[in-house]
């Protein structure tokens, strides 16, 4: 794999930042990142490797509460990989529907049981390398499982990690996988799991991908992106969401008073909104 492209910074900002630059600035920014979101955890109900694995497959192409509302019955019904195994596909596709391109997704989980049956003893690996051979798991799903899951630090590139990332000036690039590498050199291994977390929840609550809150943003004076969203108090913290909204604004030294009940929730069209324009490769 040819090496991926370092950020190129607006020459606005941070003209001239050297590579160590960089680093210390992306470390300085995942630091606030801890303290501005001390919420931040993975967003899909699971209660084993294997329900990870699952609610992430299905997770393309839709949204985090979509998948929570489908998975608890799809859990009680298939509880090994056996059970994905011998499942009925007309039963699951009915089960999987509201999630989206739930015939593909259908035949990555039966396929998924089966390979799990053939090679693994029924259990999800716990190594990269044979977790992207399983049918329905790309690298991005494999990261989640295993920092999820397993422990094992891993940075997670979905829609969300790939706009921040290069609003953030970490990277100029929009592979995926290239992404992953670009970023490892720049944060501690020990942090990559909870950094997937933090940025994925900074785009949904912050730094949207229509209009980011720029005014109301823990990020904004390291940020070469600053002023793509309003700068002004008043209107940046209308556009911060959940439940926790206010404390953001706090945080960013905005009066939480300016955020209306209205926009406290993450709304599931707000989610959508940010969904890949393909389905990923995982589906």
């Amino acid at each position: 794999m040819t090496r991926p492209r370092a950020a190129t910074l607006s020459p606005q900002r941070f003209a001239g930042e050297t590579v160590l630059g960089r680093k210390r600035r992306a470390r300085r920014m995942a630091r606030v990142l801890t303290e501005t979101h001390p919420d931040a955890h993975c967003e899909l109900d699971f209660s084993n490797p294997l329900e990870l694995a699952v609610a992430t497959i299905l997770s393309a192409q839709t949204t985090d509460v979509r998948v929570n509302q489908v998975t608890p019955e799809l859990f009680r019904r298939y509880r090994s990989a056996a059970d994905y195994a011998a499942a009925d596909r007309a039963e699951m596709e009915a089960l999987l529907r509201p999630t989206g391109f739930f015939r593909a997704k259908t035949n990555s989980l039966i396929r998924l049981g089966q390979e799990l049956i053939e090679r693994h003893d029924g259990q999800i690996p716990g190594k990269l390398d044979d977790l992207v051979k399983l049918p329905g798991i790309g690298r991005k799903t494999a990261n989640v499982v295993l920092g999820n899951a397993f422990g094992v630090p891993g940075i997670t590139v979905d829609t969300h990690f790939r706009r921040l990332t290069n609003r953030f000036g970490w990277v100029d690039e929009q592979d995926e996988v290239k992404i992953e590498f670009l970023v490892a050199d720049l944060i501690e291994k020990r942090d990559w799991t909870m950094l997937s977390h933090r940025v994925i929840f900074h785009g949904r609550r912050v730094c949207h991908a229509r209009t980011p809150a720029c005014g109301a943003c823990t990020l904004a004076s390291m940020c070469p992106s600053y002023g793509a969203g309003p700068t002004e108090a008043a209107p940046a913290a209308k556009l911060l969401k959940g439940p926790r909204a206010r404390d953001l604004a706090v945080a960013a030294g905005v009066d939480p008073d300016l955020v209306p009940a209205a926009a406290v929730p993450i709304l599931e069209e707000d989610a959508a909104a940010d969904a890949p324009a393909s389905v990923p490769e995982e589906a």
